[in-house]
């Protein structure tokens, strides 16, 4: 009977069943490879746990900027492209201004307010880390913040508010045109070249964490903010009457219209989350790695919009979980492959998911 009852599994499996089944077989491979390694001593423990300690730094970058765009899809009903750019879009003002207040009788305002476009001045004459500019990178995030909903709130008054009943596609075009006017924007002020805006992360000497002796500042500092940022979002969504109304509208857009919600200010809201913690991904992404350039977010956004199917469209919860995934598989796959190839790493991981749960992780919950 048993015997039976397997043959009719197995003539009713698909064929991308099967490619899942193989894939899911080489990942069970890799992990028992990755165990060989620890036993004998061929990956040090250490090692490893400065890959998973950057898989969970990566990972909530990305889910935070995930989460923002999940947001806008599950209430607005499209696929943000401009997404990637709105987060270079925070990074860009969130640095001007630490630069304008971090170096204030330092060097010239010309050169602060264009990031050392023409450089006059650098990361080392400001003394540009956390613990030499400490308010400067203080005030620098909340304006990564502020900038950010400003300008997304502009781009929605002046583009997708008269759009709102397009559908979809009208706007995911539009979302693509929006993107490219903000890249060659930010390019006309800023310039094309890649500029190190921050000094090496100061490190802290410990015997407290397990995985290292010396645990880089401005990595702490991002987890911190990232983890508070994820909480509160949880805390709004669940707990007031604002996250009960995105969390209706993204359910029934047309019921929450008969039941009263007004419609417009959560939109307006949508924009202001959504943007704010795009703008300060961004400008964590930078404190993090040093360095800026007009693609910083360009080149985060495929690792954004697969965090967002990984965990499910419309997902808010979703989308900070496929985040994390993607982070820890891009770095833990580094046992394997060389650094500019771990993002194929997260994309197979994806699709092996994708193969057994279509939705997403978090399928079918809208929002919440």
């Amino acid at each position: 009977m048993a015997l039976a009852a397997g043959r009719r599994y197995l003539t009713g499996v698909t064929i991308e069943q099967w490619f899942g089944i193989v894939l899911l077989a080489g990942l069970g491979v890799l992990l028992l490879d990755l165990a060989r390694r620890l036993v004998l001593g061929d990956l040090r423990f250490g090692t490893f746990s400065l890959f998973l300690w950057r898989g969970l730094v990566d990972g909530l970058i990305v889910a935070l900027a995930a989460a923002g765009l999940s947001m806008t899809y599950a209430i607005l009903k499209f696929a943000n492209f401009s997404h990637g750019d709105l987060v270079t879009t925070g990074a860009f003002t969130g640095w001007t201004a630490a630069y304008v207040v971090g170096g204030t009788g330092v060097a010239e305002f010309g050169s602060r307010i264009l990031l050392n476009a023409n450089r006059g001045t650098s990361a080392r004459e400001l003394d540009m880390h956390l613990f030499g500019a400490p308010i400067a990178i203080g005030i620098g995030l909340l304006v990564a913040a502020v900038g950010t909903i400003l300008v997304a709130l502009a781009i929605d008054r002046l583009v997708y508010r008269r759009m709102r009943n397009a559908g979809g596609i009208p706007l995911l075009i539009a979302s693509v045109g929006v993107a490219l006017a903000l890249r060659y924007l930010i390019v006309f002020v800023y310039g094309e070249q890649t500029r190190g805006v921050t000094r090496s992360s100061p490190s802290l000497e410990h015997g407290l964490v397990f995985w290292t002796d010396s645990l880089h500042v401005h990595q702490f500092t991002l987890v911190v903010i990232g983890v508070t940022l994820m909480i509160a979002l949880h805390l709004l969504l669940q707990h007031t009457k604002l996250g009960t109304s995105m969390r209706a509208m993204a359910d029934n857009r047309d019921l929450a219209l008969v039941t009263g919600i007004p419609t417009e200010r959560v939109i307006l809201m949508t924009w202001i989350i959504g943007a704010g913690l795009t703008g300060m991904a961004g400008y964590l992404v930078v404190l993090e790695q040093g360095t800026l350039s007009f693609n910083t977010g360009w080149f985060l956004l495929l690792l954004i919009f697969s965090a967002v199917i990984l965990g499910g469209i419309g997902s808010v919860y979703g989308a900070i979980a496929g985040g994390l995934i993607i982070g820890l598989a891009t770095n833990v796959s580094l046992v394997w492959i060389p650094g500019d190839l771990t993002n194929v790493a997260a994309f197979t991981l994806m699709i092996l998911i994708l193969i057994f749960r279509p939705s997403g992780i978090f399928g079918g919950v809208e929002t919440a």
